[in-house]
């Protein structure tokens, strides 16, 4: 097994064993030949390729007659996925961790924490990962570290990953043209790129936002834990899928102190606006070249809204997703908006520094953040 990012355990999580029980619980993917493997996986390839113009035509980002710093794109199994993204939680979460194994010895949650450990808390990390594994289509990975086996761009760069068997089953389960669906999934991805790779400064600004959301933490290690097993025993069935009562929070509700509201605040807003420009640009560019676009936006937003099961549900809601595809909505409305009101260059200008990202009242009222940031400038 390959070791992620050195030792195996931090104490805390048992990153190894997460990688390992992710893998084991994984559902596997559709059947196709090896053949048809072969041809999906070159396939994605020339679609991504094929995205990179088609994105930066669009968008405008880029101007002519220069190159950003290349990043990788690696088409991934579900396990690809799964250790790519240990290795990206292990890099963020290590501050966190620290301060949490500083706060075992006479905390409250220390005797759960020593009950369970890290061998414990890697095998429920690695339930959860498992559950989100068969669903992720694509990412771009903004803070990964290259690997041996995964590698990542230069000077801090990220990658690009589309996961093959996941984008399979969803072409299958919608019933659409495997091209075209294809192709409009790299544009969405090819647009997280061109956003990381166009503007330099904004991984620093998410990496330091997010830093600062950890420094922050006030949770007691044993809630952590708690919210850990809880999700673990859902997926497990330990737990009846009708039982009544109050819905757990998700792990971001568990934000306590106001520092870290106004911190989640703006990585909400950043999201939103990341997530919602890529929705806007693959259905933009769409037309264009995926002949299908509006019957696969039409069955992929049907898929989003109505989850898979109430088991289904129950994750999106403890793990926030549900906050996630708000963020695709609330996002897309956004760009929409001012695009109509000032054009795509009019829209640009909110890359220009981190004082021209909306904020999270500006998402929902995109007139507001027209007027702050464009007569502020034009005065």
């Amino acid at each position: 097994m390959t070791s992620i990012g050195g030792a195996g355990t931090s104490g805390m999580v048992d990153w190894n064993l997460a990688v390992a029980t992710a893998t084991r619980l994984v559902r596997p993917g559709p059947e196709v030949s090896r053949d048809e493997a072969r041809e999906v996986v070159a396939e994605l390839r020339r679609h991504a390729k094929a995205s990179e113009e088609h994105v930066r035509a669009y968008t405008r980002m880029i101007p002519e007659g220069t190159e950003p710093h290349d990043t990788p794109v690696l088409v991934v199994d579900r396990a690809g996925w799964i250790k790519a993204n240990v290795a990206g939680f292990r890099e963020l979460l290590t501050p966190l961790l620290g301060k949490m194994q500083e706060r075992r010895s006479g905390s409250a949650g220390s005797a759960v924490l020593g009950a369970f450990g890290g061998k414990v808390t890697g095998v429920e990390l690695g339930m959860l990962l498992s559950f989100l594994a068969s669903r992720i289509l694509g990412q771009y990975e903004t803070f990964a570290p290259a690997t041996r086996d995964l590698p990542a761009g230069a000077n801090g760069g990220g990658r690009l990953l589309l996961v093959a068997p996941n984008i399979v089953h969803v072409e299958r389960e919608l019933d659409v043209s495997p091209h075209d669906f294809r192709l409009w999934v790299c544009l969405h991805e090819e647009t997280h790129r061109t956003q990381f790779t166009a503007v330099p400064w904004l991984r620093d600004h998410l990496q330091g936002e997010i830093q600062s959301f950890l420094a922050a933490t006030d949770v007691d290690p044993g809630t952590v834990v708690e919210r850990l097993r809880e999700a673990a025993q859902t997926l497990a069935g330990g737990r009846p899928e009708g039982e009544e009562g109050e819905p757990s929070p998700s792990l971001v509700e568990l934000v306590q102190t106001p520092e870290q509201r106004e911190i989640l605040g703006r990585l909400t807003a950043v999201m939103s606006l990341l997530e919602g420009h890529a929705d806007y640009v693959m259905d933009g560019v769409g037309p264009q070249v995926v002949p299908s676009v509006a019957e696969i936006r039409e069955k992929f937003q049907a898929r989003r809204a109505r989850g898979a099961s109430r088991l289904d549900l129950a994750l999106r809601k403890l793990l926030g997703l549900d906050a996630k595809l708000r963020q695709y909505r609330d996002g897309e409305r956004f760009v929409r908006a001012v695009v109509d009101q000032v054009g795509m260059d009019g829209f640009n200008r909110v890359w220009t520094s981190p004082n021209t990202l909306p904020t999270k009242t500006e998402i929902a009222a995109p007139a507001d953040w027209i007027a702050r940031v464009h007569r502020k400038a034009d005065s």
